[in-house]
């Protein structure tokens, strides 16, 4: 059986941590919170993982407004829900 992690390239792995800690250190908070946040949302898997061909080929400023951005509309659309 082939686990999640494994079906991502060692690429993917690397960009999705560069940009959570990226986003962490612009945010001013830990990179263990800003990772469960986007997996709160499946955000590294829909945004870090399934874009990474549009992604990263940007700069680390614009990944990095692109994951808060994508946070910051996900965590209003569950407060909405609520």
């Amino acid at each position: 059986m082939t686990s999640q992690v494994s079906a991502y390239t060692s690429r993917q792995i690397h960009f999705a941590t560069l940009a959570i800690g990226a986003t962490a250190k612009q945010m001013g908070v830990s990179s263990t919170e800003v990772f469960n946040r986007l997996k709160r949302h499946d955000l590294i898997k829909k945004l870090l993982f399934d874009c990474y061909d549009t992604l990263h080929a940007e700069s680390i400023e614009g990944v990095v407004w692109n994951v808060m951005t994508a946070l910051e509309n996900w965590e209003k659309k569950e407060g909405a829900s609520k």
